[in-house]
């Protein structure tokens, strides 16, 4: 296998996903065909893993998904600086805790956690809608935490 060029590595191309045994990789077009000099048998994944199928059948993404959701990400939840720890410890976000929501969130929606900073910290589902988290307890729950950046570091055997 000959070694990338320079134009092959710096170039932004185009990318794709590709599945490889029961895990999903988000992958560019160069580094997919480069990866088919190696057997399928011997080959460990290629490119970004962000997400992997049960045995089941149900899709679970992961923490490695989190730069792509953010950057295309149409409802967002900003936490308050001082609550960012209890969310990257793994746990879901009371009304207290959002600094910012999206408008028209509504429930059930998928949301992209974010620091005031706008770093994205995580990802999980909507409980209760914008127009109700008005509404809402200070102390009740309004997003679901799914996955985040601590898991970097409590799961990190898990992840790989």
């Amino acid at each position: 296998m000959r070694p990338l060029d320079e134009k092959e590595t710096t170039m932004p191309g185009r990318y794709c996903l590709r599945l490889h045994k029961n895990r999903v990789f988000y992958a560019s077009e160069s580094l997919v065909r480069h990866a088919t000099a190696v057997s399928r048998t011997r080959l460990a994944g290629v490119g970004t893993p962000i997400g992997k199928f049960t045995h089941g059948g149900a899709f679970h993404l992961t923490v490695h998904a989190l730069d792509l959701l953010a950057a295309h990400a149409r409802r967002r939840v900003w936490l308050k600086p001082d609550t960012e720890r209890s969310f990257l410890l793994g746990n879901s976000v009371p009304k207290s805790s959002l600094a910012r929501i999206t408008e028209n969130t509504k429930s059930g929606d998928g949301i992209v956690f974010m620091s005031m900073a706008d770093v994205p910290l995580g990802f999980g589902v909507a409980a209760r809608g914008a127009q109700d988290c008005r509404k809402a307890d200070t102390n009740a729950v309004v997003v679901l935490h799914q996955s985040d950046a601590g898991e970097y570091l409590r799961k990190e055997e898990e992840l790989m």
